[in-house]
């Protein structure tokens, strides 16, 4: 596994967590996602079985007690999400607003709380019942209205 490796854990349906490590250009094959141990087994987990897979600052935690919707607005520019997971969990993120960066296998979002050890979040299509746009933050159409002018310039040009 050649290039840059993050660490990752693997949340599947009905199963224990995989933590390990995968290789940020190449962990997405056709048939599942490639993990590395930390004993230095190399696997491939099936998509199906896949219900997240958070890339963490380290494996101390791995329960999933990170918070799966945003309270108010998130702040951050993009496609604010909702995804529902075949089980009926629901988990929301912000992901960017730009159609290339979308993959074929999944989602990849910004969690609600990506200050603390999770800090993205793939999501593979096979786990999901429904995805919805919630909104879309810092969008380009919305212009700001200019200031308008003084009421003590005189205008030259106006008629």
């Amino acid at each position: 596994m050649a290039g840059s490796t993050k660490k990752a854990v693997i949340r599947r349906f009905d199963r224990e967590p995989l933590a390990g490590y995968v290789n940020t250009t190449s962990y997405l094959q056709l048939t599942g996602v490639e993990l590395l141990s930390a004993e230095g087994k190399v696997t491939t987990v099936p998509y199906p079985e896949i219900k997240t897979i958070s890339f963490v600052r380290d494996f101390a935690n791995l329960a999933d007690d990170t918070r799966r919707v945003f309270h108010n607005r998130p702040k951050m520019e993009g496609l604010w999400m909702s995804f529902r997971f075949r089980d009926g969990e629901v988990l929301e993120g912000v992901m960017p607003n730009n159609l290339l960066a979308f993959e074929p296998q999944g989602f990849t979002v910004i969690p609600p709380d990506p200050s603390r050890n999770q800090q993205r979040v793939f999501i593979p299509r096979a786990a999901l019942q429904s995805v919805e746009v919630l909104g879309v933050v810092g969008s380009p159409l919305q212009r700001r209205k200019p200031k308008a002018g003084s009421k003590e310039q005189i205008g030259l040009f106006d008629e």
